[in-house]
């Protein structure tokens, strides 16, 4: 019998295997391909979240200095209305909540397809539009006379299709900001997207891009462009595309702002970038400026 203390008889040959395996991070039942695509996998990832880093390291926006309640004050001696086009969207909701909650406008008004009920008093007192977009001219009147005007519409083109998304995320838009324009607002805001070029290939991005560049030239005193990048929203909606990429960027979302943004860090960002002063007539923020924005507003 072999006392407790006797160095176990290992085959060199076999240890050096095992040694080497490990090395290459193979477990029992995988081969050399699947080491080989895991090994792949995990230096896309961490080149991926390289890249990432730099481009949140490369943007040098700082948090401004904000008082929200001397601003917010001063804004409703003001006393503006404004209006929400799309508020029955994820983004639009959001909003419209922090709107209603920081109370800084004498009138708001919802303008969409179809009437939306609200169980809280602190909606009681919006005024609803329902307009269909497909004739959008027969409803000038509801643009008219707001000072303030915000656009949430958008859909997909795995939703509506290609047609149908040029004319939700374009066509619709546009016809927005033009009665908006021709109403007196001056001061717009647009939910855009990162990434949005007029000469890109990506349907999406193009149409984004194209739209931005046709209300730039309808001259509002102030044009405000919003940009973020994968939304972290639980949708009523199925995206699966969107809950994938949700689910993986969601993990870095605190470390690398720029690869997804909370929703209602885009709403607060559009009602605190409403009270500050424009120092631009047409300003782009990209996702980490909204997010800076953003934590303005989740500190007040």
């Amino acid at each position: 019998m072999r006392s407790l203390n006797a160095k176990p008889n290992y085959n060199r040959k076999k240890l050096r295997s095992i040694n080497y395996q490990r090395r290459l991070f193979i477990e029992p039942g995988m081969n050399i391909f699947e080491s080989k695509s895991l090994s792949f996998f995990t230096a896309f990832v961490v080149a991926l979240v390289a890249v990432w880093y730099y481009l949140e390291n490369s943007e040098t926006d700082e948090i401004p200095r904000m008082d929200l309640n001397a601003m917010e004050e001063d804004y409703r001696q003001k006393n503006k209305s404004c209006f929400i086009v799309g508020a029955s969207g994820e983004t639009g909701r959001a909003l419209l909540k922090e709107i209603v909650q920081h109370n800084i406008f004498s009138k708001v008004t919802l303008i969409g397809r179809r009437q939306l009920t609200f169980e809280d008093k602190a909606y009681e007192n919006l005024v609803q539009k329902v307009v269909d977009f497909e004739k959008l001219d027969e409803y000038a009147e509801a643009f008219r006379g707001h000072d303030v005007g915000y656009c949430c519409l958008g859909t997909t083109k795995a939703k509506a299709g290609a047609e149908g998304f040029v004319r939700v995320d374009h066509d619709y838009v546009l016809k927005s900001a033009e009665l908006a324009k021709a109403g007196g607002c001056s001061h717009f805001h647009l939910e855009s997207s990162k990434g949005a070029d007029n000469t890109s290939s990506f349907l999406y991005l193009k149409t984004k891009g194209q739209v931005e560049a046709e209300i730039e030239e309808l001259e509002f005193e102030r044009f405000s462009v919003y940009r973020p990048a994968v939304l972290l929203v639980s949708r009523e909606e199925s995206r699966p595309a969107e809950w994938v990429a949700q689910k993986f960027l969601g993990a870095f979302s605190s470390v690398l702002p720029t690869m997804s943004i909370p929703i209602t860090a885009v709403a607060r960002a559009m009602v605190v970038n409403t009270l500050k002063d424009g120092e631009k007539k047409v300003e782009i923020l990209e996702n980490k400026a909204i997010c800076n924005l953003g934590k303005i507003g989740d500190k007040k």
